[in-house]
């Protein structure tokens, strides 16, 4: 910074009292970084002393944080009504803008449940990520992977009824001819044994051992009668179903946590691990973790769970856990974020920070499972000296970990369209593929077309690190 900047010195004497976002940018007009405040001058003032009208960083402030400072030559904020205001637009603002000093999480998932509403005198287990207005309905999840498989196999192994237009037939159809399903549309089975029905496919549900030993079973009997397509189907659903962690019991009796911590490897380029482990009645009902690819340091935990657990619990969900688990460290918006996720859940979720007992070991589980997929990420990947060759290449301010690359095609310039692939940390990400209808009537116009419709998005899905 130099030592005299007119236009920096000014702003920092005029800044407003309120709360709201401000922005950092260095010379060139690059975002350095994105922060939210109750009070914008209290906090920006906290990063520079001002000694004889010359601007420095504060002499506290980390050796990172004091770098930044060093670069910042504008500053811009905007208002908002309160803090927590302020908390969900830095989020919305950093995933869009990705700043240089924020770190991204990208993962903004909406995990699957499988309900069952037992007001129905027929019910059908099926799939929701939303919370159904019904009094009676029981819900089984969430699920990080695998909810389909499961789907798929309680209608395999329970002759359900198949689909939602069955009951409100009138005839027996070919999946009673089959035996798939027992015909309720012409009374063939009471409300009574089919309930029953539904209490097996509760059970096996709880107990995915029992539902993989009946498909091993079935996939035994096709492969006998020949039938290796349907049994190779079987085979992968037994291989997702068995890859769940769902019977895990922990010692924490009935407990509902939903469990968030971070692994940091200094010796990688900057991946580090995320993890979340969802507990309900004491059993870890599922896992998932998220590849992180930005330098993590104690000052910018806050943010990292701060974005994580607003991305998580942006809606209301199913089966809410009581308690949300973190690892103690220094989290001074911890109060309004707790109130803020309350408020957006519409429940009274707690956020704690155990340092002891039950609690604190259910964050050490979910340490040493990350610990784990940290080692097999590692060993698995080895295309990232490719990957910062490729950074130095197109001079880009980080490893492009994720990678996003389009076309355009036209058939004698009608049927305009365009396609975008992803690839990210060394894999084709083909649910991540997109296909563009455009109405431009040469290349560089459809292009432009659909490079804009992709930036459109980048509120719910950030930008690449390289196009």
């Amino acid at each position: 910074m130099p030592p005299e900047n007119p236009s920096l010195l000014f702003t920092l004497k005029h800044l407003p009292t309120q709360s709201g976002i401000y922005q950092y940018f260095d010379n060139a007009g690059n975002l350095l970084y994105i922060g939210k405040a109750k009070h914008l001058k209290n906090r920006i003032k906290s990063y520079f002393s001002i000694h004889n009208e010359s601007i420095s960083p504060k002499p506290n402030l980390s050796p990172r944080i004091a770098l930044m400072v060093s670069q910042i030559a504008q500053i811009h904020t905007l208002l908002t009504n309160n803090e927590q205001d302020a908390l969900i637009l830095e989020n919305s603002l950093i995933k869009s803008l990705k700043p240089k000093y924020n770190i991204l999480l990208r993962d903004d998932k909406t995990y699957p449940y499988i309900y069952i509403d037992k007001s129905l005198p027929y019910p059908r287990f099926d799939i929701t990520r939303q919370v159904l207005k019904s009094p009676k309905i029981q819900y089984f999840g969430p699920f990080a992977s695998g909810a389909r498989e499961l789907l798929d196999s309680l209608y395999d192994v329970l002759p359900l009824v198949q689909k939602k237009s069955c009951v409100k037939g009138k005839k027996a159809c070919m999946f009673y001819a089959i035996n798939k399903c027992l015909a309720p549309c012409e009374g063939k089975i009471s409300t009574i044994e089919y309930a029953k029905l539904i209490t097996q496919g509760i059970a096996l549900l709880e107990n995915k051992k029992e539902l993989a030993r009946i498909l091993e079973s079935k996939m035994q009997k096709l492969s006998t009668s020949l039938q290796f397509e349907e049994a190779a189907k079987i085979r992968d659903r037994i291989r997702k179903i068995t890859q769940m962690k769902n019977q895990s019991i922990i010692d924490i009796r009935s407990g509902n946590y939903d469990v968030f911590t971070l692994v940091k490897d200094d010796e990688s380029l900057n991946t580090h691990i995320l993890m979340v482990l969802f507990i309900r009645n004491g059993r870890i009902v599922s896992s998932d973790f998220s590849l992180l690819h930005q330098d993590i340091y104690d000052d910018n935990l806050p943010e990292l769970y701060t974005q994580a657990l607003l991305n998580h619990y942006k809606n209301i969900t199913p089966l809410m856990p009581d308690e949300i688990l973190i690892p103690h460290f220094a989290f001074a918006d911890l109060v309004h974020l707790q109130q803020l996720i309350s408020s957006q859940t519409q429940s009274h979720i707690k956020i704690i920070q155990p340092q002891k007992g039950k609690k604190r070991e259910l964050l050490t589980l979910a340490y040493q499972n990350a610990l784990e997929i940290l080692r097999l990420h590692k060993q698995q990947h080895s295309d990232e000296p490719t990957l910062i060759a490729l950074k130095e290449l197109c001079a880009l301010q980080r490893v492009p970990y994720r990678i996003e690359v389009f076309d355009t095609s036209h058939h004698s310039g009608v049927h305009n369209v365009g396609g975008m692939i992803v690839y990210e940390n060394n894999a084709f990400l083909s649910s991540h593929y997109r296909r563009y209808t455009l109405e431009g009537s040469d290349e560089y116009t459809q292009m432009r077309q659909m490079l804009e419709r992709r930036a459109a998005k980048f509120e719910s899905n950030p930008p690449p690190d390289l196009w």
